[in-house]
């Protein structure tokens, strides 16, 4: 039966996070939406352009709309500025019938205010986190509550945040807890090995990543003195460090760990790339959201380089620990993961199982018989409470 119009959903991502996030999403609506001839189409703003690019082509997807908001040296002011004027632009030009974005970052929170002043429905996947602070993470936390007040609907990885979302005052029709569809994108990847990206110079490797703002300068230097020390007292450890491009934190870190032994500082690497690095580590220390979610069900324990989790599932879990960026913290809590016999942690997700796209995409069909979106099997539904303590 012919439709009157196609239909089109916009996709928008401006980070390599939010790229890996909602890929599954966009392959899972191009495909239920194809007989219908519904057009998904990826919009990016290009917070993150290369490593965005090449996270999509992870996926074999690409952008269809580039943005190209990113200039050198922009503050928050001006690429909130612009990303919300280019967004609210490429509505008038589209008019696309929903606008899903994902996460917390400025493009989040820009898309969302474009889509209230142009009265486009706006759905926020990874809705409900928090941290309880608003300068931990800055300005993630922020763009998470203030996103909240203006989506049309939320897709909450947890019940935990379910129950942020409820705290706020979002009525309940407008939540699903669906789980995270990081899993569903790292199991994507599991299926698919690649060789690790480096040759460790040991077999026992530990994994770094670090790029918060908050941890910019001082707190990434005494992190980075922390891991030295480490390898100082043990021989056979080796650390891997993908260093983001950012220069405030390539000059740290290439001050503080370039040209000593056993450290292997690298470009940034493809998700399937870091998969493999995460399945290969002993230990992890991160400030990543992202290896907070990943790394449990991967069985790889995480040194959290933050105070404040806004992902307490993973600490509740035994995977993760807060240890911030004192040296004499990381040391105490890395010493006994280190140790030989020490009691490997349960490869177990409490992000979901996987099918976080495909009950998003039931949930869409339902909320917008326009889409004419015809879904897979029914995923099994997961609880939007919490269960009780024993």
């Amino acid at each position: 039966m012919p439709h009157a119009r196609n239909r089109t959903v916009a996709c928008v991502v401006g980070t390599r996070p939010e790229a890996v996030k909602m890929a599954p999403v966009i392959l899972k609506l191009r495909q239920s939406g194809a007989e219908a001839g519904l057009r998904v189409r990826v919009v990016s703003t290009g917070q993150h352009r290369e490593l965005l690019d090449r996270a999509l082509a992870d996926f074999g997807l690409r952008t269809d709309d580039d943005l190209a908001l990113m200039r050198p040296g922009q503050d928050l002011v001006e690429l909130t500025g612009r990303c919300l004027l280019a967004v609210g632009q490429w509505l008038d030009a589209h008019r696309p019938d929903v606008l899903i974005a994902q996460g917390d970052t400025t493009t989040v929170f820009a898309s969302a205010l474009a889509c209230h002043y142009r009265h486009v429905p706006f759905v926020h996947v990874e809705a409900g986190l928090r941290s309880g602070s608003l300068a931990e993470p800055f300005p993630e936390e922020s763009n998470r509550i203030l996103t909240a007040r203006l989506a049309d609907l939320h897709f909450a990885p947890t019940a935990a945040a379910c129950a942020n979302l409820l705290r706020e005052g979002i009525p309940a029709d407008r939540i699903r807890v669906v789980g995270n569809t990081v899993i569903d994108a790292l199991r994507w990847i599991e299926a698919r090995p690649v060789p690790l990206p480096v040759t460790p110079s040991t077999d026992r490797m530990i994994l770094m990543t670090a790029h918060r703002r908050e941890n910019l300068g001082l707190p990434l230097a005494r992190a980075c003195r922390a891991v030295a020390h480490l390898l100082e007292q043990d021989t056979t450890l080796c650390l891997v460090f993908p260093v983001h491009p950012n220069p405030e934190v390539r000059a740290v870190v290439s001050r503080e760990l370039g040209g000593l032994d056993r450290v292997h500082l690298i470009e940034p690497v493809g998700s399937p790339q870091f998969v493999a690095l995460m399945k290969a580590a002993r230990l992890i220390l991160s400030d990543s959201g992202g290896v907070q979610e990943e790394a449990p069900a991967l069985g790889r324990p995480v040194l959290v380089l933050r105070d404040r989790t806004e992902r307490p599932e993973a600490v509740e879990a035994g995977s993760c620990r807060l240890v911030g960026t004192d040296p004499d913290r990381i040391l105490a809590e890395a010493l006994p993961l280190l140790a030989p016999g020490a009691v490997p942690v349960p490869a177990r997700s409490p992000f979901g199982d996987g099918f976080a796209a495909d009950r998003i995409v039931r949930t869409l069909a339902d909320r917008f018989p326009s889409l004419n979106l015809e879904p897979d099997a029914d995923a099994p539904d997961l609880p939007s409470r919490a269960p009780r303590a024993a």
